[in-house]
């Protein structure tokens, strides 16, 4: 999903863990779900950061030529103003877009077959 098109909320926002966990049958399994598709959200965004930041960047050892770029400005409080990864994790959890799998459940579901 493009964290960009995100419909997480800006802010943070108390969830019951219990409903949540509804959908894996254990709260700490939500909770890992969530935590890596968070981490993967986060290296994307920086990703897109730094390649969208190293435009701007220069390659000369003076510092007399360090200046405020305007629009280098602009791309970091936009990055800044984007929902947190971990908001837009569990908003993509809620909605089912996330994929995930127990393969010790699919092990034990294969056995009593």
């Amino acid at each position: 999903m493009d964290y960009k098109k995100s419909t997480a909320p800006g802010t943070t926002v108390t969830r019951d863990m219990m409903s949540l966990a509804e959908k894996t049958g254990n709260v700490y399994e939500t909770v890992r779900i969530i935590g890596k598709r968070s981490n993967e959200i986060a290296a994307e965004i920086k990703h897109d950061l730094e390649r969208k930041l190293q435009e701007f960047s220069s390659f000369t050892d003076s510092l007399d030529e360090v200046f405020e770029n305007r629009e280098q400005i602009e791309i970091s409080r936009y990055f800044e103003r984007l929902p947190k990864p971990t908001l837009i994790a569990s908003q993509e959890f809620i909605d089912g877009e996330i994929y995930y799998r127990n393969p010790s459940k699919e092990k034990d579901n294969i056995e009593e077959l």
